[in-house]
Order: structure tokens, then sequence, then C-alpha cells
């Protein structure tokens, strides 16, 4: 049984082509998660632009969600979930594209 993806790309407020990802990427949907990132790669490349690739919605991406980024690294740039931030800094994958941190909730009590 496959675990829980969901993928859309949209354009985001500043107007880039980012591939929003929520779930959890692992072998049982790698083939989804790959094939929305060459589409979405070849989108972007055609008018020049970066890919953003936002899994601040993925709590958990195994290897080959970490493989399918890194042969993409010339085209993309992430933006994490805070829990997924040690494995791409520890893959070698943070040294190679831009990683951010997505914000986390609002610590405002007021």
């Amino acid at each position: 049984m496959p675990t829980s993806l969901t993928l859309d790309t949209a354009r985001s407020h500043e107007g880039n082509l980012t591939l929003v990802a929520a779930g959890e990427i692992d072998l049982s949907n790698i083939d989804a998660f790959d094939q929305a990132l060459t589409t979405a790669t070849a989108q972007a490349a055609g008018s020049g632009e970066t890919l953003v690739v936002d899994l601040s919605g993925v709590e958990y991406l195994d290897s080959a969600a970490i493989n399918a980024l890194f042969s993409r690294a010339d085209h993309i740039r992430v933006i994490a979930h805070r829990l997924l931030m040690t494995s791409l800094t520890v893959s070698g994958l943070a040294e190679l594209v831009t990683v951010e941190a997505a914000p986390g909730p609002s610590q405002d009590s007021s």
C-alpha cells in the first residue's frame, strides 16, 4: 500500500514554479515523486527558472527521495520541513542545493 503523498505544481506568490509535496516520500511512491520532479524541472528549465521543491509538508523521506533530489541538484532549490534538515545536510545535498528550513509555527502567544 503506497504511503500518502500529494504533489502539486503551482506558481508561488513570488512567481517561482514550485513543486509542493505533502505526506511522506518512500519506496512506495518514489516513482510519482520522481515523475513530478522530472516534469516540473523541465518546465522550469524551459523558462530559464530554478524549480523550488517545497517539502515543508513532508515529515519523512527516504534515500530514494534524496537521490531523486541529487539527480536534479543543478536545477532546484529546496524548502524543507525542519525534521528533514539533518538528513538533507548529512546526505551532502545541502552542499549542492540551497536548502531552506520552512518557517515553523508562530511563537506569538498574544
